[in-house]
């Protein structure tokens, strides 16, 4: 754990922020009472590529009026 005042933290924030790494923390204090916590925030995780036509055959039953209009929107259809 760093600790810094805040006028340190002023002027060199950006490397403060960059030479962060997971676990770090850099604590801010102000009169020597700590008024701010630098911490990293936890990678985003990276998404799998979706690969089409991995659900091709699930579909076991499609109902014959399936593109029907619907009782309901008849008066708005006509």
């Amino acid at each position: 754990m760093t600790t810094v005042t805040l006028k340190e933290a002023q002027s060199a924030l950006a490397d403060l922020i960059h030479h962060l790494s997971p676990g770090d923390e850099v604590v801010i204090t102000e009169n020597d009472r700590p008024v701010a916590r630098l911490v990293p925030t936890p990678p985003i995780p990276k998404m799998a590529h979706r690969q089409l036509g991995t659900m091709k055959g699930t579909v076991l039953y499609m109902a014959s009026d399936f593109d029907a209009p619907l009782e309901d929107f008849k008066e708005v259809m006509e």
